[in-house]
């Protein structure tokens, strides 16, 4: 009768560790799921940023023709040349403010772009299974030694 509770406490040992390896490999499943699901939205994420950061790249520079169209206009209308002297200086300090601007834009588009990167320390496996079985044939091996 005791070989045979000992049987059967093997047998129980090793349908858990069955059920907890099928249980372990439907979690690596789902979690394999999801990490392709938050690649995918990460993915999307960072094309909508690029667009936007397109878009607003060129609505920059259009901006920026356009002050230099407009302060080259008003100075010939004053009688002034818009390539010497303070026209030229003028027009020199809008394209600087504008390549400032676009450098903290590009620094603002980095920085978003950064914020969504999964981290590098991001557990991915577990080792929580193999712990458990350890514990269930240790179980079963102690209460076929007793």
């Amino acid at each position: 009768m005791a070989a045979l509770a000992s049987i059967a406490t093997l047998v129980g040992a090793g349908a858990s560790i069955y059920a907890q390896n099928r249980s372990q490999q439907a979690q690596k499943a789902t979690q394999l799921a999801q990490a392709q699901v938050n690649q995918a939205a990460e993915g999307q994420r960072q094309q909508e940023l690029v667009a936007q950061q397109q878009t607003d790249q060129r609505a920059r520079a259009l901006q920026l023709a356009r002050s230099i169209a407009t302060t080259r206009a008003r100075l010939a209308a004053s009688g002034l040349s818009a390539d010497d002297g303070s026209g030229a200086a003028i027009t020199t300090g809008l394209a600087a403010d504008a390549a400032a601007s676009a450098q903290d834009s590009d620094a603002a588009f980095r920085a978003r772009l950064a914020s969504g990167r999964a981290s590098l320390l991001n557990q991915d496996t577990s080792f929580t299974g193999f712990t458990r079985a350890s514990a269930s044939i240790g179980g079963a091996l102690r209460n076929l030694l007793d």
